[in-house]
């Protein structure tokens, strides 16, 4: 989804990533074509043009516009949803290659933007999870123990610097890191044309392909760009029906920036274990003044549109904590993908040889992103990594069914809601401003009236694979609650795996 076609700022957002990229113009043949110019998509070609590749990476919005520059930018080695969940799904040695992984995704960051002198606020952190209020702490101690078996830097503490948490059982994790996240995929993005690769903005992939020897990805515009290898970095895979999208399901998360006076909270990551949980960082501003970040209020895509009572939660939870925060700078949400079993697919896709896929940022969409981009880059240049059966796409995890079955009941229920009314019984209803499904014979209409009075009448079925879209009232889009698309109000996909645009009727 690109930043402009959403109306939450977030508090990156004035910073424009290789603004002057244009659509791609003519047909082009390279070793390596990249759909999508977030995190993944750009550190992938960063990697691969650092070994020699001829890349070319292509965005259907402008570069680096989509869910990164949504992100609050932790940057954590720690499984967000547990390391003890983690080694009850996969073992020991899998959640040890997790925590390895995501610590290398850190360490690679360092490590590009001290040699390609990005200014991005780049600092290592200690990372603090702490219980709920009223949270156990035999959470705390559950988590340590699972943390000691497979290495992980950490101890046990007491107290940490919010609000009546002076005396709480904590974790302190060593070796976190945080950043500004636009300001670093400027510098990827540079480093990615100085070595002779391009980036391409404005650009529809509609399909991708395996061809004889080779890849073919085709734009609505009737390009091609031809490639040895292809790899879909787009959020939500746009190239997958079926394979990727019934193990993995969208989740909406809210974030919101304060101003803070400098030295009032240290400097570190903190995240409680409410479920969602909150997460709190800072970011450096000028003068005398940072800004505290606070993210959580995370919700299943398309089933609530309450984002002025989630708003008001993190306020409320965030004073509670910090009651010396300033004003409110931005508010913003985003669109995280969760997979069944806490860790990305990042590899072949299904049933390829030559196309690779990068999705599942189970909320570490950073790290993930880092990953993926050392990952593909080793399985295209040598064959293979040593973090493949991690995050290999194709897998299937045993412990994980029920938690399978439960995220796939959503496209259930969402076919349901066709023979359903309409949430108004006539489109002449809304105000301007206001969407709502409305039912018109058969038909259920995705309609919304503009400011200025127009209206708006496409089809609610999403075009992906027919699931029923929500009204998200926050972003003035619709959001389909199967597989994470998003449609403007005019029907145009901003988010995969939807590719073409809500249909128009009469």
């Amino acid at each position: 989804m690109n930043v402009s076609d959403e109306r939450t700022v977030a508090l990156w957002a004035a910073t424009e990533v290789a603004p002057d990229a244009v659509p791609l113009g003519q047909s082009e043949q390279v070793d390596v074509v990249v759909v999508g110019s977030g995190i993944a998509g750009l550190s992938v070609a960063y990697e691969l043009a650092a070994a020699g590749q001829k890349v070319a990476v292509v965005d259907r919005g402008r570069i680096g516009s989509g869910m990164t520059a949504r992100t609050t930018a932790h940057l954590s080695s720690v499984c967000d949803d547990y390391f003890s969940e983690l080694i009850k799904l996969r073992g020991e040695d899998l959640a040890r290659i997790f925590y390895q992984s995501q610590s290398a995704a850190i360490d690679r960051i360092q490590s590009i933007q001290e040699t390609e002198s990005i200014a991005c606020d780049f600092r290592r952190l200690y990372g603090f999870l702490f219980p709920a209020s009223g949270g156990r702490e035999s959470d705390i101690e559950r988590e340590l123990d699972a943390a000691l078996k497979i290495g992980v830097d950490v101890e046990k503490i007491r107290g940490v610097p919010f609000a009546g948490f002076s005396d709480t059982q904590a974790l302190r994790y060593a070796n976190q890191a945080t950043f500004h996240p636009l300001k670093y995929l400027c510098g990827l993005a540079a480093g990615i044309r100085a070595r002779g690769s391009a980036l391409y903005a404005d650009t529809i992939v509609e399909n991708v392909e395996e061809t004889d020897g080779g890849v073919r990805v085709s734009t609505v515009s009737g390009l091609t760009v031809s490639a040895k290898s292809a790899v879909v970095a787009t959020n939500s895979p746009i190239n997958d029906r079926v394979a990727l999208h019934t193990k993995q399901a969208p989740y909406r998360t809210y974030a919101m920036s304060f101003e803070i006076a400098r030295d009032t909270l240290p400097d570190a990551l903190y995240w409680d274990t409410e479920d969602p949980y909150h997460y709190v960082r800072l970011q450096p501003g000028e003068g005398r003044t940072d800004f505290l970040i606070v993210g959580g209020e995370d919700h299943k895509t398309g089933q609530a549109d309450d984002a002025g009572d989630r708003f008001a939660a993190l306020i409320a939870w965030t004073r509670r904590l910090v009651p010396d925060i300033g004003v409110e700078t931005n508010r913003w949400s985003g669109q995280v993908m969760e997979t069944v079993d806490y860790a990305g697919f990042i590899g072949r896709n299904p049933g390829n040889q030559r196309v690779f896929v990068a999705t599942g940022d189970s909320g570490q969409g950073i790290t993930h992103g880092v990953v993926a981009g050392l990952l593909i880059s080793d399985l295209i240049l040598k064959g293979e990594s040593p973090w493949r059966e991690l995050y290999e796409p194709s897998r299937k995890t045993a412990g994980a069914i029920g938690d399978y079955l439960a995220e796939n009941a959503t496209a259930i229920k969402s076919f349901a809601e066709y023979v359903a009314p309409g949430e108004i019984d006539s489109a002449d209803k809304l105000r301007p401003g206001e969407g709502a499904i409305v039912r018109e014979g058969l038909s259920k209409i995705a309609a919304f009236r503009d400011d200025d009075g127009t209206l708006y009448k496409r089809s609610a079925a999403c075009t992906h694979v027919g699931c029923h879209v929500h009204w998200n009232s926050l972003e003035r889009c619709w959001d389909c609650p199967c597989h994470g698309s998003h449609f403007a109000i005019d029907g145009t996909a901003l988010n995969g795996p939807a590719v073409s645009p809500l249909a128009r009727l009469g």
